[in-house]
């Protein structure tokens, strides 16, 4: 399958996306100081375990996305 150079810098830029705001929320989700992700005790919570499950399936499939996109461009850049 041969994608097009649009669809190839959509799906790299997602990727890239995709990993700079899982990370930001991951940290913010770290550092919570509201009582949803942690308890009194410091232990994390359901809420905490399950958005960070959320977090890092959007991170491996932001990854695939844009190792997708990239391998486009680069298919692309040969071909030229």
């Amino acid at each position: 399958m041969k994608l097009s150079r649009p669809v190839s810098m959509f799906l790299l830029a997602f990727g890239v996306w995709s990993w700079a705001i899982w990370i930001t929320f991951i940290k913010n989700l770290w550092a919570d100081g509201s009582g949803l992700a942690f308890d009194e005790a410091g232990d994390p919570t359901g809420y905490f375990w399950v958005h960070l499950l959320l977090a890092v399936t959007s991170l491996i499939l932001g990854t695939v996305v844009g190792v997708i996109g990239l391998r486009g461009v680069r298919a692309l850049r040969r071909e030229e």
